[in-house]
């Protein structure tokens, strides 16, 4: 495996903070309600120019997406980036993303659900920590948990250390170390057999999702399993995986679909940690050492996410 990710620099008070549209078309009255929030962490905020642009269902076309992601790495004076929200978009991106140029301004990026596009690669590619965590004109606008945002708050600016998330069982048993990687699993398994897919070899492997049926959420692990992205993980812990509506039936069929396709791995699993789509969504550094222990139902961040 290569060297361990560069962790971006901690954020002070007063810092700015920038906020892009890497995905889906956004709302401006939650891009509002999301950036008030967000203000009261005591950082300022700087938001896109173009955040409110709209390209069919996209805000703004690939290029324009693409070079408005990669201007905020490259000021100076912004300090972290955070997404706007997810919905689909970032994939068609990652072609146009220079992540040599990224990984000389190394700051925090947070994002999740369809950012998990753009979070795998900055710590593959461009070799830097990245935050899978709340977006702003999603979880911020809709009213992030005073936990949650303390959390986060706490992450960027180095007050916090190692933590540990508790699941709500243990699927296969076992403990294991490394690096955090994942995100959501319709497009983790979106980007296998593209030039930008994970290696997840050696890491422990996080995967959330929402909305999906439970046969889809099967096909999707099978798939990960046949195409030997499970073959070598140090570990598998999943977050939510809500279906549709929330259907009880739905729910237990997806429990005994992870229990069947994460079987005879030889590593432990547990699942229903507070993070991802439908949860409190405690924010998840992705590119540091992780122990995963089955048997106390934990997922503890070793490290922390920033650096001094």
């Amino acid at each position: 495996m290569a060297s361990a990710p560069v962790k971006p620099p901690a954020l002070r008070s007063g810092d700015t903070i920038g906020v892009v549209a890497p995905a889906a078309a956004i709302d401006r009255e939650y891009l509002e309600r999301g950036v008030g929030a967000l203000g009261a962490m005591g950082f300022r905020v700087k938001v896109s120019p173009r955040a409110l642009a709209r390209s069919g269902i996209l805000a703004g076309d690939d290029r324009e997406r693409a070079a408005e992601l990669q201007a905020y790495f490259a000021d100076d004076s912004v300090r972290a980036i955070f997404a706007a929200r997810g919905g689909y978009g970032c994939g068609r991106m990652l072609p146009l993303l220079d992540f040599a140029r990224i990984a000389r301004t190394p700051k925090p990026f947070i994002g999740f659900s369809d950012e998990t596009f753009i979070l795998n690669p900055l710590v593959t590619r461009a070799g830097i920590v990245a935050i899978h965590g709340p977006m702003v004109a999603m979880d911020f606008a809709r009213g992030l948990s005073a936990r949650s945002f303390d959390h986060l708050r706490r992450m960027l600016t180095g007050e916090l250390g190692g933590f540990t998330l508790e699941a709500r069982e243990s699927v296969h048993p076992g403990a294991a170390e490394g690096e955090l990687m994942g995100g959501c699993l319709s497009v983790l398994v979106a980007m296998l057999a593209t030039p930008f897919a994970p290696d997840f070899r050696g890491r422990i492997l996080f995967l959330e999702d929402t909305g999906e049926r439970a046969y889809r959420i099967d096909r999707m692990l099978v798939q990960l399993r046949q195409s030997g992205a499970f073959a070598a993980v140090a570990g598998i812990v999943f977050g939510a995986i809500r279906p549709v509506e929330g259907n009880t039936e739905e729910n237990k069929l997806i429990a005994r679909f992870i229990a069947e396709q994460t079987a005879g791995l030889g590593v432990p699993v547990i699942a229903g940690i507070e993070a991802g789509h439908g949860t409190e969504n405690f924010a998840l550094p992705f590119g540091v050492r992780a122990r995963l222990d089955a048997s106390a139902r934990t997922l503890e961040i070793l490290e922390p996410a920033v650096g001094a």
